[in-house]
Parts: C-alpha cells; sequence; structure tokens
C-alpha cells in the first residue's frame, strides 16, 4: 500500500465512475475523504454514498466534514470486506459505483505512535484498526525464522529476505521502529543498497502488509463488489504496490473472459458474453503534473471494470 492523504488520480476515477444525481456509491477506503466528497458533490442533490475505514479518527473528523450531505452519507468503521453487509444494512441491492485507493494516509505515517515509519521512532504496531490483535511487535518478536523470512520476500519482495530475518531472530527484542530500521539496514550488505529508498522500506511494507491482511483482504473484497454491480457499474481500484496491482489485474482480465467460448465460432451466445468489460488496456497512472504536485502519487496504478448490459 503507497502513501498518500490527497486524492490520486481525482479526476480519472471521477471520469471513469461517473457518478449520476440518485446513483449509489461506495468508498472502501475513505481516508481523507477527496474521492467520496467529489462523488458525493457530482451526484447531487439525491446521490447517495456508503463508505468505510478502520481508523476511528478518519470516520470522526468524516462525520463532522460531511455533515452538510445529510443522509445522503453514512460512514462505517468498518473492514472494506464487509462491503455486503453494509449494502444489507442499508437496504442497497446494487451500487452504480465503487472506489478502492488502496495509498495509504501521509497522517498515520507521520504519527510515530503508529509505527508505520521507518524514520521516526515509535512502538511497532502497524495497524490501521487497534482492534486488530496482530501488530508489528508480535511478528518481528514472536514469528520463526522460516515464516518471518517468507513474510519479507513474498510481500516486500526483498532479496535478502533470509539474512535479514536471522539478524532481526539474533537481535530479539526489538522494541522501535528505528532499532527494526537499525537491524534490517545492517543486514544488508552496503553495496546492496537501493538507491531511491531505504534499506528497510521493503521489511516495513512486508509486515505492514502481514499484520493488516491487506493482500487476504483485497481478494476476500473484489468478487463481493463486482456482485454488487448495477448494469454499468463501475467498481475502480487504484493500488501501489506490485502485489496489489496483479491482484486486481489477473480478476478484471478473469472477469471480462467469454464464458466457455467454443473454438471456431464467430459469434456468442448470450450465455457465453462476458459479464464485465476491463475499462482500461494498461493500468491508467498519475500525470507527470500530479506527480510533480504531489510525489507519493508517483506509484498509483488505476484500473477499472464495468458491468456490462447483456
Amino acid at each position: 500500500m503507497g502513501l498518500c492523504h490527497v486524492p490520486v488520480l481525482l479526476k480519472e476515477v471521477i471520469e471513469v465512475i461517473a457518478p449520476k444525481d440518485g446513483g449509489r456509491y461506495f468508498d472502501g477506503t475513505l481516508g481523507a475523504g477527496g474521492h467520496a466528497k467529489a462523488i458525493l458533490d457530482k451526484s447531487a442533490p439525491r446521490g447517495e454514498l456508503a463508505g468505510t475505514d478502520l481508523d476511528q479518527h478518519v470516520i470522526t473528523g468524516l462525520s463532522k466534514r460531511f455533515s452538510c450531505y445529510g443522509e445522503r452519507v453514512c460512514l462505517f468503521n468498518k473492514n472494506y470486506t464487509e462491503i455486503d453487509h453494509i449494502c444489507a444494512i442499508l437496504g442497497w441491492e446494487s451500487l452504480d459505483g465503487i472506489i478502492l485507493d488502496l495509498g495509504m494516509s501521509s497522517f498515520a505515517l507521520e504519527d510515530p505512535e503508529r509505527g508505520f515509519s521507518f524514520l521516526r521512532q515509535g512502538p511497532l504496531d502497524m495497524r490501521f484498526s487497534l482492534d486488530n490483535p496482530l501488530d508489528a511487535y508480535k511478528v518481528v518478536n514472536a514469528y520463526p525464522k522460516d515464516k518471518l523470512a517468507r513474510v519479507l520476500s513474498n510481500y516486500g519482495q526483498e532479496r535478502f529476505a533470509s539474512r535479514i530475518a536471522h539478524a532481526i531472530i539474533k537481535s530479539r527484542p526489538i522494541e522501535t521502529t528505528t532499532e527494526l530500521a537499525e537491524t534490517v539496514s545492517y543486514s544488508i550488505p552496503r553495496r546492496f543498497w537501493p538507491k531511491k529508498i531505504h534499506p528497510a522500506t521493503k521489511t516495513f511494507q512486508a509486515i505492514r502488509i502481514e499484520v493488516n491482511k491487506e493482500i487476504s483482504n483485497l481478494e476476500e473484497f473484489l468478487p463481493k463488489a463486482i456482485d454488487l454491480l448495477s448494469p454499468e457499474g463501475v467498481l475502480a481500484v487504484i493500488s501501489f504496490h506490485s502485489l496489489e496491482d496483479r491482484v486486481v489485474k489477473h480478476f478484471f482480465i478473469e472477469k471480462s473472459r467469454p464464458h466457455n467460448l467454443p473454438r471456431g465460432l464467430p459469434v456468442l451466445e448470450d450465455n457465453e458474453k462476458p459479464g464485465f468489460a476491463n475499462i482500461f488496456k494498461k493500468s491508467v497512472t498519475p500525470s507527470s503534473d500530479e506527480i510533480l504536485s504531489n510525489p507519493r502519487a508517483r506509484s498509483a496504478r488505476l484500473r477499472a471494470v464495468r458491468r456490462l448490459i447483456n
């Protein structure tokens, strides 16, 4: 998950979702509320939006900011994987647009007490929700070496995963983010330190993904979300990590393929036509101007799929 509090690819998201008066929308990662506000404004005066965020402070703050929208907006301190339950609570049978921005809020990153940053000393936490029983301290200090190395390799794509895991085991207990960053840095040969990022970046990323189950949550969410789309409804996902983007890409490709396509037949029967269409041939990335004004958007990738009317 990337880092951003400015709404990334806002223009592109609004264009592809095309909010309409009376439509129903879902924002699974509210954050600072940029995408949600734009959708509410564009779908006025009767458009409705439900939104989720694991951070109670986000919900509290946005509830005040969005009070001007009245009953048009409903905010929940829940995981976006609960999209189906939330729609059932609201009595919504379908959605005209869904946005998931997997970028991480810089407000959380810059708070040392949240433990996300290797640049600021803080506790090894990294939880999006304080209700989560697993935190970074447990991953760092309790996982066996092989399991820890797998986390670093799979989620951080760290080539020195085994070496880092060994160094962490030897240094236990590790109490703070800066201690962990130093341990990781010392375990990687200096000549292999990355030029553009801190040597502990991939390790912190991997541990955060493990703590918050980010990949499995995304895999659980996508089929629920796509099933809730109304005809011509759009699901848009902004990812910042190659693993997330790969999950989204493959899911959208699979859903946009014809069903049971017979060989040699030029015309598809209705029941063989795909139910969805990939809107973009390739992922959409921020413009050079957007990256210049918001460097944290540089790794963002937008993909979107639309339910077809067959």
